[in-house]
């Protein structure tokens, strides 16, 4: 038994086995160092791959942001513009505050409401405030529109090179306060009775009642140049003989025929 131990231990230790064993081992390694640079020349191959993804996704993203920078500098360029037109306008606004009364209600980006009231109207009392919107171009151009409202003067639209504007305005209220006088009265008169103003035919409507209509009319130049007339009395739709409908007054103002009108037993 111990014989065929040792024989054992003598072939395992016998150079041809040795050398077998060593050449599986080294044939083993050979196969190793050649996998290496196989797997090695496949992991640059995903790696160049992933650069060029990378690197094409940072080509787009500089081209956006080129495109965003031009977007945002052009915008700039436009809210300078803007900016410079309404300090422009504000400044107009500001130097007709010299002979009227003037109150910025709103401005917006192409767009301001004001409210102008002359300083003085004489003996007719204070008139109402006027009401205008100025809208303006980036080619330093205005569109003002007059809104008639309450106030009673013809509704007006002027256009015009923004440099001209603060002479617009001043033309608009010199057109106001030439009519001040009858403007000032037919305001008061608002207040007392039913009336509408129509001042393209410069005629005054006086509603009595439901049934019951009177027309005036207004002479240019009036109350000093000009006189106010009856024109027409309406009963149910029918013409009421208005012969006999006068005032007292010689030349009656327009508050003095309404208040005739309104008391008369013959309206």
């Amino acid at each position: 038994m111990a014989t065929e131990a040792v024989q054992a231990l003598l072939e395992r230790c016998d150079h041809v086995h040795l050398d077998l064993y060593d050449m599986a081992e080294h044939q083993e390694g050979g196969e190793a160092e050649l996998m290496v640079p196989y797997l090695t020349k496949d992991l640059s191959l995903q790696m160049g791959e992933s650069l060029q993804t990378a690197y094409n996704a940072l080509r787009v993203c500089e081209g956006q942001l080129a495109q965003l920078r031009t977007e945002t500098d052009a915008t700039l360029d436009r809210s300078a513009d803007w900016q410079h037109l309404r300090d422009a306008l504000q400044g107009y606004v500001e130097e007709t505050q010299g002979v009227m009364q003037c109150r910025l209600l709103s401005v917006g980006s192409s767009e301001l409401c004001v409210e102008l009231r002359p300083r003085s109207c004489g003996s007719s009392g204070q008139l109402e405030p006027l009401s205008l919107t100025v809208t303006w171009s980036p080619d330093d151009h205005f569109h003002l529109q007059v809104y008639q409202g309450t106030a009673g003067l013809l509704e007006v639209s002027m256009k015009g090179c923004l440099s001209h504007l603060s002479a617009a305005l001043l033309e608009v209220m010199q057109c106001y306060t030439s009519q001040g006088e009858m403007l000032a009265e037919i305001q008061a008169l608002h207040s007392r009775f039913a009336i509408d103003w129509r001042p393209g035919q410069r005629l005054l409507v006086f509603l009595k009642t439901a049934s019951i209509v009177c027309n005036l009319g207004v002479e240019e130049g009036y109350p000093s140049r000009g006189t106010a007339t009856l024109i027409s009395v309406r009963r149910d739709g029918e013409l009421v003989d208005n012969a006999v409908l006068q005032p007292p007054q010689k030349t009656p103002s327009l508050t003095e025929w309404l208040e005739f009108l309104s008391s008369s037993p013959y309206v």
